[in-house]
């Protein structure tokens, strides 16, 4: 939130640093203009010595101040007593120490500020905050390059002299008349303001438009125009995705569902898949129990294989419907294979679906390859079994051959 200097009571606020007679050096009071001329004002301060500013004080203030005779005027006692037996007040010290009290006021609320860059040096901006000077360090300036040389740096930081810009304090030093600001801090929390008033309006299960900002292993993120949602490498599509750059591009304009908000955390998660049909809807049409269908081997366990039969579509060959038991899986299949297979169970409201490979015979997969335009030995069929039970075990060697064998057949 943006601050005025309106805002804050600066006289009440300095009153806790009045004292009473006799006025030290550094004291600041309030005086009323006596009379002005090219030398300076002369300030009643309510001392039986009027207090003297000289036209040099005046000329160092920032802001544009034009005293008339009755004005009321801070001024900080600077010397007691000058070679010419004058009291030397500062309206410009007295000022500035409103300023470090409006400045420390900013930081302690967290409140952002809006100023016009005054300068540009090779470590960043200078911003007049009153009658001080705010530095902004190059690395809390937004938008500016990486990797840029010398000059190109100078340049850039250039461009900043004469625009406004909001910032923040982030550190407040009076003793080394340190005031060093954030444009990054700034926006950080705007964008943090408006992510939680974009939240407020976000309902789940709304359809947003947005453009992917940035791809992760884990999934894609999506700036919605007020906060970044996710969408999880699960909620890309219905079929399995390996990396987010299958399904979308970074600057892609895409529709997405609001699938959670985590108020606490700030964080959106979102969905592709949901604003498409799920095809497992479709299953009981497209498939019957005993049909012999075609599929691509993903993934291969201890328990079964993992067979995807469309996208979205995966269906499960367990290990009791393959082949041998004596045989381990990856011996009659591996990813990426393509096999034959007949539909033995279908649960559609569960996402199950039941496959069998040793319930298709070699006719089978003949027929199946010449009706669908297939070469015989890009099918994979299932072999029966080696039968050993009427053959003496004579070490193992025999077998492990006849197993051998078998494989490369099972698997063509």
């Amino acid at each position: 939130m943006s601050t005025n200097v309106a805002d804050y009571d600066f006289e009440a606020m300095l009153e806790e640093t009045f004292r009473e007679e006799p006025l030290e050096r550094g004291d600041i009071v309030t005086g009323t203009v006596l009379m002005k001329d090219h030398q300076g004002l002369l300030v009643d301060i309510g001392m039986k010595m009027d207090g003297v500013v000289p036209k040099q004080d005046l000329d160092r203030l920032h802001t544009d101040v034009d005293f008339e005779v009755g004005d009321e005027v801070m001024v900080m006692i600077s010397r007691l007593e000058d070679s010419d037996g004058n009291l030397l007040v500062s309206v410009s010290q007295a000022l500035q120490v409103e300023d470090w009290l409006q400045a420390e006021k900013l930081m302690e609320d967290a409140d952002t500020w809006e100023g016009t860059v005054a300068e540009a040096n090779r470590g960043g901006l200078i911003m007049p905050f009153g009658n001080l000077r705010g530095f902004v360090p190059a690395s809390h300036v937004i938008d500016l390059p990486r990797g840029l040389t010398e000059d190109e740096r100078q340049d850039q930081l250039q461009s900043f002299v004469g625009k406004p810009i909001t910032v923040k304090i982030i550190e407040v030093n009076r003793k080394r008349r340190r005031l060093v600001l954030s444009q990054r801090e700034a926006m950080r929390e705007h964008r943090a303001e408006i992510k939680e008033k974009f939240l407020d309006e976000l309902q789940e299960g709304e359809v947003r438009k947005g453009i992917v900002s940035g791809l992760r292993d884990f999934g894609a993120f999506v700036d919605l125009g007020g906060a970044d949602g996710l969408i999880h490498i699960s909620e890309l599509a219905w079929h399995r995705v390996h990396h987010p750059r299958e399904i979308v591009n970074i600057g892609d304009n895409v529709e997405v569902y609001i699938l959670s908000l985590d108020e606490e955390g700030k964080r959106i998660g979102l969905s592709l898949k949901r604003l498409q049909p799920n095809p497992w809807s479709e299953v009981d049409d497209l498939y019957h129990i005993g049909q012999l269908v075609l599929g691509e081997v993903t993934r291969v366990t201890q328990f079964g294989v993992f067979v995807r039969l469309e996208p979205g579509i995966e269906a499960l060959l367990h290990s009791s419907q393959v082949g041998n038991p004596t045989v381990e899986l990856e011996h009659y299949v591996r990813q990426g294979q393509h096999l034959l297979l007949r539909i033995i169970s279908i649960e559609a409201d569960r996402q199950r679906l039941g496959l069998s490979l040793k319930e298709v015979t070699e006719a089978e997969r003949d027929n199946f390859a010449i009706e669908h335009g297939y070469e015989v030995d890009d099918i994979t069929f299932y072999v029966p079994p080696y039968e050993a039970e009427d053959e003496e075990d004579d070490g193992g060697d025999d077998d492990d051959a006849v197993v051998e064998s078998q494989t490369e057949e099972a698997t063509v």
